[in-house]
């Protein structure tokens, strides 16, 4: 079994340590890729080996998917994102349900899909795969749609494309459902990208939060998923060994 591993910019960036340094640190301990980085950083992560994982697709988290009257924007940046993200050689486009402000769940699902069903044929062509993130609205993001798996996981069943999957984030994914391993197995098909970080807290994947990442490495690498596991975690300490950890930690994981 093995995992390809990545990081996001966002988390670890500003914590102390200059940019390069991150960079570098990360592609020596052998992170293969970044993603959520300013596109005006691209060439730096380069520089140091490090590929474009993902990038957000559109805005934004709570005006989203789920709302008919955001189609046409959203579409067309979607559209202009996966011309971008071909060209750039960035393989996924990270996408957002919106918040509910009162939406049935299934109106909001069957919505979300009809948008998705949109771009999904360009999306296709491109090479690009089109990520709907599974956030928590108990913790960080109120009221947004898409918080538990089945409701993702009904949207990715109704558009029907090889180019349209789940963002799996096992933090928020922990604080809704729980139940992260069978999740893992029984809904694997759905998820084309995981996110890492601990709970509670969002830190560290160490002793201190609640989840047991060992095994649910293990449970991922045993799908045989092919694309990366990216940390997004904050970071308590210096990034750079934080990154270390994370990544020594998966790798003994699913050695």
């Amino acid at each position: 079994m093995n995992l390809r591993q990545s990081f996001t910019s966002w988390s670890f960036a500003d914590r102390g340590t200059e940019t390069d340094a991150l960079l570098s640190g990360a592609a020596s301990i052998g992170y293969a890729a970044v993603e959520l980085i300013p596109e005006a950083l691209w060439g730096r992560a380069r520089h140091f080996g490090l590929q474009i994982l993902a990038m957000n697709g559109h805005a934004s988290i709570e005006e989203g998917l789920n709302r008919r009257a955001h189609h046409d924007r959203i579409v067309g940046e979607l559209e202009r994102n996966v011309r971008l993200a071909a060209a750039q050689g960035v393989p996924n486009l990270i996408c957002f349900s919106g918040n509910r402000n009162g939406q049935a769940d299934a109106e909001g699902a069957s919505i979300t899909a009809e948008a998705l069903r949109r771009v999904s044929t360009a999306a296709e062509n491109a090479g690009v795969t089109l990520v709907l993130e599974l956030l928590n609205s108990r913790v960080d993001h109120p009221d947004y749609q898409c918080d538990h798996l089945q409701w993702g996981a009904d949207v990715i069943d109704a558009v029907a494309s090889p180019a349209v999957k789940l963002l799996y984030d096992v933090y928020h994914a922990q604080v809704m459902d729980g139940d992260l391993i069978r999740s893992i197995q029984t809904r694997h098909a759905a998820i084309g990208h995981y996110h890492t970080a601990g709970c509670p807290g969002r830190h560290d994947l160490d002793e201190t939060q609640e989840i047991q990442y060992p095994p649910v490495l293990r449970a991922i690498a045993a799908t045989g998923f092919a694309g990366h596991l990216a940390h997004e975690f904050v970071p308590r300490g210096e990034p750079v060994q934080a990154l270390r950890a994370a990544y020594l930690l998966t790798e003994q994981a699913v050695a």
